[in-house]
């Protein structure tokens, strides 16, 4: 399997190179031959640099042989949405706005992936500043689909999914405020992980929404997201969000917790617009379950109705927020044109942003207005509260719930330019961000045209390592994980 090395997963490369039957290089190579194949035509990547990440796998090979190998990660080639700070590397966020800076530091996720040895393997394509579900919102160019490349990959992180698909990674970091993980892992066919808000610093990610942020794994199984997840969850006193919890040991976790699971089929997900086939396809795990013997029970999610409309109140009231620190002033993009300060904000932003992340800006900045904060910001602020109850009243009578991760399969590159038809591609997944829950996008089959269906499941607060065992009780029994892009 010499040549399909970037298609294997991390629990085996990691045993391989433990034994020496691999190296680091050796790897690190067959990953960079398979992205300078396939980068043509998928354009996953902002920036890469083949000379560090190589020298990343030499060092790694050297601590093998003094004996000193860091973990499951060591040697392995882990790729980052451009949204996360690494030391000395491009941070772009896909914006004209920060088209030329380069991060000062690492983010507390870069420095515990550099502690686990992970090769840091370049930036990631996304939709610019995490704004969008499609990647078609970068300002640099748009990623393709490596199942179809004239669809899109999903959004805001579909240059993270796209990489992994096509085997330009062996696993990649992404952000979800919305759905950005599991939105492109679904249509991508990988597995996508959002952990509770709060496992995982937010130090050293650009913001969007900093109440709905949170960093995950993309990868081609459920155990290497639980390797993932253990090196980089945890306490950080950079992030004043972060929660203090004890880790289990995600990946041991997984094997040991067994079913049968008593599981919540939300009613409020299965109505209009689902695309047939996603639906048929979740209906089918659904049966899966119920043959192990778990108990399958129809719940109500009743805000669920709300949940578009409070997510884009208060992301875009954060969003406005955060953003306003791009100013022409301290750092970004400057513009030339500018006559006075008060035009040099004007031009700068004018100039840097795009048109998603002004159409989110605006709207932010109306809502948190005079004579506007208590009719909408802090009623939807209300909503979410009403929205996380009725997750947590489900979680009464179920250990997890069943949904689609996306209304249809990936749709075909400029097919949405109406924003509220992007907006709902997330519709399955905003409510996990509201209430602040883990939830894993799995891959259950494929549309009738072969591209990729997800299937999402949601699980209890800070209870990642039976959402894990539940979503690899189905991955073991199906074979969706071990299908690949043919280019």
């Amino acid at each position: 399997m010499a040549d399909e090395l970037h298609y294997q997963t991390i629990a085996n490369l990691s045993v391989r190179l433990a034994k020496r039957e691999l190296s680091a290089v050796e790897l690190m190579q067959a990953v960079i031959d398979r992205t300078n194949q396939v980068e043509p035509k998928v354009r996953a990547f902002n920036s890469r640099n083949e000379v560090d990440a190589l020298s990343q796998a030499t060092a790694a090979d050297a601590r093998r042989s003094a004996g000193e190998s860091l973990g499951p990660l060591d040697g392995i080639p882990i790729g980052l949405k451009d949204v996360i700070a690494v030391e000395n590397q491009p941070l772009t966020a896909s914006s004209k706005m920060l088209a030329n800076f380069v991060s000062p530091y690492d983010g507390t996720v870069a420095q515990k992936l550099k502690r686990a040895g992970a090769v840091l393997w370049g930036r990631l394509n996304m939709d610019e500043f995490a704004m969008g579900s499609s990647t078609e919102n970068s300002a640099t160019h748009q990623t393709a689909n490596p199942w179809d490349t004239s669809c899109v990959p999903g959004g805001s992180s579909g240059g993270s999914a796209a990489a992994v698909a096509a085997g330009q990674a062996i696993a990649t970091l992404g952000s979800d405020t919305g759905g950005s993980i599991r939105q492109p892992a679904a249509l991508c066919g990988v597995v996508g992980l959002k952990p509770t808000y709060g496992l995982i610093s937010r130090y050293g990610l650009i913001a969007f929404a900093s109440s709905l942020d949170q960093i995950g794994p993309f990868t081609h199984t459920v155990e290497d997201a639980a390797i993932m997840l253990q090196s980089i969850a945890g306490h950080d006193e950079c992030d004043s969000t972060s929660y203090r919890t004890a880790l289990p040991d995600y990946r041991d976790e997984l094997k040991q917790r067994q079913g049968p699971w008593k599981l919540g089929i939300p009613k409020e997900y299965f109505g209009e617009g689902l695309d047939p086939e996603v639906g048929a396809a979740v209906e089918r795990a659904i049966a899966h379950y119920r043959a192990q013997g778990c108990e399958i029970k129809e719940v109500s999610l009743p805000h669920t109705r709300y949940c578009l409309d409070a997510y884009y109140v208060i992301a875009t009231a954060e969003a406005s927020s955060n953003l306003a620190r791009y100013d022409g002033v301290r750092y970004g993009h400057r513009s030339k044109a500018a006559k006075d300060i008060t035009d040099l904000y004007f031009q700068s932003r004018a100039e840097g942003f795009g048109e998603e992340v002004k159409r989110r800006i605006i709207l932010g900045t109306y809502v948190l207005s005079s004579g506007y904060y208590d009719a909408y910001y802090l009623r939807a602020q209300k909503v979410r509260t009403l929205i996380r109850q009725d997750f947590l009243n489900a979680y009464q009578e179920v250990d997890a719930l069943i949904t689609p991760t996306t209304p249809t399969p990936a749709f075909k590159l400029g097919a949405k330019a109406d924003p509220l038809a992007l907006y709902l591609c997330d519709i399955y997944t905003i409510g996990v961000n509201l209430a602040g829950l883990p939830a894993v996008s799995v891959p259950c089959g494929f549309s009738s045209s072969g591209l990729p269906l997800g299937l999402q499941l949601i699980g209890r607060p800070f209870e990642e390592a039976s959402l894990l065992a539940i979503a690899r009780d189905y991955e073991q029994a199906h074979d969706w994980h071990q299908r690949h892009p043919q280019f």
